[in-house]
C-alpha cells in the first residue's frame, strides 16, 4: 500500500487537514473576532471528521452525527456574515 493510500485509509489525512485548518484559524483569528473564525471553520472541521469517521469504518452514525452538527454551525456562520 502506498504512503498517500495508507494515509487515507487510516484517517491521518483527515488528521492533517485539521491541523491545517487550526493554523489557518490562528492566522485568520489575528484580524478577526474569534466567534467569527470560529464559525467560520467549524462546519468544515466536523465535516472533515465525517469523512475520518468513514474513512476509518466508524460506521453510519458517527458519520451521520458529525454531518447533522455541521448545519447549526453552518446557518450560524451564514448568520454572522448577513
Amino acid at each position: 500500500m502506498s504512503t498517500i493510500a495508507a494515509l487515507v485509509a487510516s484517517g491521518h489525512a483527515v488528521d492533517m487537514v485539521l491541523v491545517f485548518m487550526l493554523v489557518e484559524g490562528l492566522w485568520l483569528g489575528r484580524r478577526r473576532a474569534p466567534a467569527d473564525v470560529l464559525f467560520m471553520l467549524l462546519p468544515g472541521a466536523l465535516m472533515m471528521l465525517a469523512l475520518r469517521a468513514a474513512l476509518t469504518g466508524a460506521g453510519c452514525l458517527w458519520v451521520a452525527s458529525w454531518l447533522l452538527l455541521s448545519l447549526p454551525a453552518h446557518l450560524e456562520d451564514v448568520r454572522r456574515r448577513r
